[in-house]
């Protein structure tokens, strides 16, 4: 199973070594949610991340910098900011997002089609159990 995570991780990792300019884990996981997310404000993100508001305060100050997130005023408060993404910032993530489907492509494309199959129905199973044991993050 391990062994299974791996290949697939750094099958998922590969594509994000190409991305420029070049960010760290954190930073892409905080695009990632952003986009997903659009309007989302910092301490909802930090949660998201695991990182201390401050942490995600100063990592969403080098995004911004880069030209691939910007702060906004939130839609409900006008007090509160929210996060979205600049146009440089979803170019970034599609040309991110198609390098991990082609290269999850390649992988698939050598595994005869039962075993693809299979895979998919043992992926779903573990999607769907990682989301009840995590009831937070299964609503959002």
């Amino acid at each position: 199973m391990a062994e299974a995570a791996e290949a697939v991780v750094a099958a998922w990792a590969q594509a994000s070594h190409a991305a420029t300019p070049r960010l760290s884990a954190l930073q892409l996981e905080a695009l990632l949610i952003t986009r997903r997310k659009p309007g989302t404000n910092l301490t909802r993100l930090a949660d998201e991340v695991g990182a201390a508001p401050p942490a995600v305060s100063r990592l969403c100050d080098r995004l911004e910098a880069a030209g691939l997130l910007r702060r906004e005023p939130g839609r409900t408060s006008r007090r509160e900011i929210g996060l979205v993404l600049t146009a440089a910032g979803h170019e970034l993530i599609d040309a991110l997002l198609a390098r991990r489907y082609a290269r999850f492509g390649e992988v698939l494309s050598r595994m005869p089609s039962a075993e693809r199959a299979d895979l998919l129905t043992g992926l779903l199973a573990f999607s769907k159990a990682a989301q009840l044991a995590e009831p937070d993050q299964a609503q959002d």
